[in-house]
């Protein structure tokens, strides 16, 4: 992905791209404030309320620190192995959903595009039920060698054949032709679903409440090994985004112009498709099916700070874990002591914004 040729800006452009670049620091702190308000608040939700002040002396404690504030045992101990875990393993989902999203969206030119649309979560999906259902089987016997990274390998596998089955769908003349592509991920989508509701229908009763429950989405299956494994494969997804920024904001102008400022557009495609399929491939592992986020959250961002995709990017990952953390909050308090699955209630609140962000592009 070579770099963009140089753009002599006209007279006063400059005063102009000064006050983005001060808007995008702007954006970036808000969300990373917001995503250091949801971390404080969600490790304090729960059964066993932790005020601000009591979580920060147990974290200053177990590195050594003393505040002076008391606490005891048994606070430590949700904390740091119940609250903490299921809190950053939140933010990461969220920053991998947010991300692929982002990137998605840049590449189709589309702000109603999301993970789902190109059959990433539907491939994901397929093969981490097939795991939940078969993974005892002698045929899938060996994955138990993977440990705890069998089901994100799982996932991520499905993830990254989907899109490798839908960009070949949408070659044509030896180029990707996004409308094709678009069309071929809605037609896999159909076809996963309908896989994963026959492994629903071969599943014993153990299985079938396993599969369902992660289908709905729920943090509460974080531990500090799995937090891990989903922050390794995230900063895998979220490496090259800083040089995929700036190809997306070429690619905004159209492919052709893309590729006379020096863009290679085919591999832009390729790395942008290969970031969300990681990021939503461990997403979808560890918390299950998340729906809306990936819609939502840089539509937001888009909004505030414009559409450079140096601010756009890293906005949707402080913002989806942000977003995701405050869900997961609403999920665990709103009926408590029970927890409402976290893909419903990221879907009641995507959907009405989805559904407006449509009328409003209609209109």
């Amino acid at each position: 992905m070579s770099a963009a040729a140089e753009i002599v800006l006209p007279a006063g452009a400059s005063e102009l791209v000064r006050r983005a670049r001060r808007r995008g620091v702007v954006v970036l702190a808000g969300a990373a404030g917001l995503l250091a308000l949801a971390l404080l608040v969600s490790v304090g939700l729960g059964a066993l309320p932790l005020a601000p002040g009591k979580v920060v002396a147990i974290l200053a404690h177990a590195v050594g620190l003393d505040l002076g504030v008391p606490f005891t045992p048994v606070e430590a101990d949700v904390l740091l192995a119940i609250r903490l875990p299921r809190t950053l393993g939140g933010a990461l989902v969220g920053a991998g959903l947010g991300v692929a999203g982002a990137v998605l969206q840049g590449l189709f030119r589309n702000p109603l595009a999301d993970p789902g649309l190109i059959g990433l979560s539907s491939g994901a999906k397929l093969t981490a039920s097939l795991f939940l259902v078969l993974g005892a089987t002698p045929a899938l016997s060996w994955a138990a060698d993977l440990g705890p990274a069998a089901l994100p390998v799982f996932a991520i596998a499905g993830a990254w054949g989907a899109a490798w089955l839908v960009y070949r769908l949408g070659l044509l003349h030896g180029r990707v032709d996004v409308a094709r592509m678009l069309l071929a991920g809605v037609a896999l989508a159909v076809v996963a679903e309908a896989l994963g509701g026959l492994l629903a229908f071969v599943a014993e009763d153990a299985q079938l409440r396993a599969v369902t429950m992660w289908r709905l989405g729920s943090l509460g299956g974080m531990t500090w090994t799995a937090t891990g494994i989903l922050a390794a494969f995230t900063a895998v997804a979220l490496l090259p985004t800083r040089r995929l920024a700036r190809a997306l904001n070429a690619m905004l102008l159209g492919e052709r112009d893309a590729g006379q400022l020096g863009v290679d557009v085919e591999r832009t495609k390729r790395v942008a498709v290969g970031v969300a399929t990681i990021a939503v491939g461990a997403g979808v592992a560890f918390a299950g099916v998340i729906g809306f986020v990936g819609l939502v959250v840089p539509h937001l961002v888009r909004l505030v700070a414009g559409p450079d995709h140096r601010v756009v990017l890293p906005g949707a990952a402080l913002l989806g874990g942000a977003v995701l953390l405050g869900a997961d909050a609403v999920a665990r308090t709103l009926v408590a002591p029970a927890e409402i699955p976290l893909g419903v209630v990221t879907a009641l609140l995507g959907a009405p914004f989805f559904l407006a962000l449509l009328l409003r592009r209609t209109s």
